[in-house]
This record gives structure tokens, sequence and C-alpha cells, in this order.
């Protein structure tokens, strides 16, 4: 045995090979979902939404964590774009600037018509799949962004929004945010409101600020599989997705740098033996399924019963760190209007 030690690099190395092999053979068939991607704030940030500037050519933009060649690179083959305002623009300007984040994922799809398709639909995202192209779609971040207005919500839907974050870093009449939970908020709700609650056949789709991953500034790879490994043991592998918050954090795990890197993270779920279907599912097949249940219920419903938001007090000062990305689904019962604003898709409440 003294004379073959040396062959475990080489068996390890050929393993990870095997398993990265693997991962892309898989995302060739079923290419990634993300739900939260923050590059369209960049473009605000960098180059006030400016998309003919030189410096903002998606093809080449270099200091981004998402940019055309890294999300090929990552078989990301459906995105939800965040459109993103920060808290301190609720009951003041939040709803043009959403406007305005909406209309640069418009851009983008217009700019770049051989790499991104507007979505609306799981039958777009398929069709994109076949095409080669990422299908885009957009999620709002924070509920702060549509004014505690039905009217606004329903707006946003026609623009081609499919999600709604309860939260970002500031509370709402209707959900508590984050920071409640580390004493730097007061609570209002105690969580969610009896008006926010019903979250049933929720999917999960995890953040990978490192800060939500290890509590530390530092995080790795490893460790968002173990948030991965603890979903699937608390609710089923069909509850798993992945939200990366690309360009929308500070800091990412070691291994996670961009969007580049999804093989790698299912190269090590493929490691922790889950299985084909496990795989698939959290990629793409999982966030299909509720999407598509959410349209067959949609496509029965009727008008809903027009239920008015019970404002309370509003939030006194708001604050601008980032906040989850993780986006809990639903299936509100008919009439419930308001229900859809703790839903990931919006499709049965705003007929």
């Amino acid at each position: 045995m003294q004379t073959v030690w040396w062959l475990w690099p080489l068996v390890a190395l050929c393993s990870g090979d095997q398993f990265r092999g693997e991962a892309e053979k898989i995302m060739r068939a079923t290419p990634v979902i993300d739900g939260h991607n923050d590059l369209p704030w960049q473009l605000l940030t960098m180059f006030n939404n400016q998309l003919q500037e030189k410096a903002a050519d998606l093809t080449s933009l270099a200091q981004t964590h998402t940019n055309i060649p890294k999300l090929r690179a990552g078989f990301v083959g459906a995105q939800f774009w965040s459109a993103y305002t920060p808290c301190d623009t609720q009951n003041k300007d939040a709803v043009r600037r959403i406007l305005e984040q909406i209309d640069v994922i418009h851009r983008m799809c217009h700019m770049y018509p051989e790499t991104f398709v507007c979505v609306t639909n799981s039958t777009g995202i398929r069709q994109a799949f076949q095409e080669g192209r990422v299908a885009s779609l957009i999620g709002v971040e924070g509920g702060h962004s549509i004014d505690s207005s039905l009217g606004v919500l329903r707006a946003l839907y026609h623009l081609g929004m499919r999600y709604l974050t309860l939260t970002h870093s500031c509370n709402t009449p209707w959900a508590d945010n984050w920071l409640v939970d580390t004493g730097e908020d007061q609570a209002q709700s105690q969580g969610l409101s009896e008006f926010g609650q019903n979250q049933t056949g929720s999917l999960v789709m995890v953040n990978f600020y490192n800060d939500y991953v290890s509590c530390q500034q530092q995080a790795t790879l490893s460790q968002v599989a173990d948030h991965l490994d603890h979903i699937k043991k608390v609710a089923g592998a069909g509850a798993v997705g992945f939200g990366g918050d690309y360009d929308g954090v500070s800091r990412l795990p070691s291994g996670l740098e961009d969007v580049s890197k999804y093989p790698d993270l299912v190269a090590e779920l493929l490691r922790r033996r889950w299985t084909e279907a496990e795989v698939r599912g959290a990629l793409a097949d999982n966030l299909l399924r509720v999407f598509e249940a959410v349209e067959q219920v949609s496509d029965h419903a009727g008008t809903p019963e027009e239920v008015p938001i019970p404002l309370g007090e509003l939030q006194g000062s708001c604050r601008t760190t980032y906040g989850y990305s993780e986006a809990p689904s639903f299936h509100p019962p008919p009439g419930a209007l308001l229900a859809s604003l703790s839903t990931i898709l919006l499709g049965l409440c705003l007929l």
C-alpha cells in the first residue's frame, strides 16, 4: 500500500471530474431556473440604466457577478430578474422606481434577443429552453414596492411581474421584515399577520449571501449544499430551488463567486447522492410544477373579490440593507386577492 498512496489525489480528481461532467450533462437538458438576480440594480447604479453605453455591454461586462458568457457557462436557462428599490422609497417614489427597473428588464430582452426572451409563464420558459435562450421573468423585491395598492399590484402583473417577495428590510402592513429577528427592528405583525398567512406548497429558493449561509463574512459552496440538504430533509426534495441573489449581495461563498458556478454546486449535490430526479427538480422542475399549478387554477378562477389591504400604522423608518431573496409560494383560494402578496406566482390573483 505504501507504493500507491499517491493515487488517492488522482482518484479524488477523477471523481470530481465525474460529478462535474454528470452535472453538465443534466444541465444541458434541464438548465437552472434562478429565482433572484439583481443585475438590473447594477445597471441602474453603474450606468443609470443607459444600456447603450459601451461599458454596459452585457457580453463583456466584467465588474458584475452576471454577464452573458457567465450565464452560458452556468447553464442558466431562466432567470427571475429582480426589480428592486430601497425601503426608504416606501410611500414616496417606490412605484415610479419599480416601473423604471421593470423597463430596464424589458430593454435587456430587446437589446439581446439572441440571449434573452421575456416570458411570463411556464410555457415560455420551456420554449426558451428549447431555443437555447434565457427565459427572463420579473420578480419584485419587497412588498413595500407597491405602496399598499392593489391597483399597483395588478398593473405590475400586467407588465410581467410574476412574484413579489413579502418584505425586504422594512415592515409592511401585512408582514414583518427579517431585522425583527435580530432585534434591529420592532415587530408589528409578529411575523406574518393573519392576512399574510396561508403558505402551503412552498418553494424555498436558497440565497447565497455569506451572512445568511454561515452567519459570517465567509462561506463555502459546501455550506450552501448543507442548506439544500436541510430543506430536502425538512420539506422534501420538491421544495428546493435556487435564488442566488447574484449582483445583489457584497459577499458570496467560495466556489460560488458568480453565475457561472452553478455546475459546481450541482456536482456537489450529486456527490452527496442526490438522485438525478432530485437535481432536476431543484434546477427547474420544482418551480415549473408550482408555476403550472398556479396557472391551472388561474385559468378556472373567476374575478376575485376585492379585499382592502389592512394598512394599520405604517413603519416610520426603513433600512436599505439587503434582505431575503427566498420567494414562498402557495395556491390561494379564489377571491383571496391579497393573499397573492406572499406568493411567488401571481397568476391566480390578478385576473
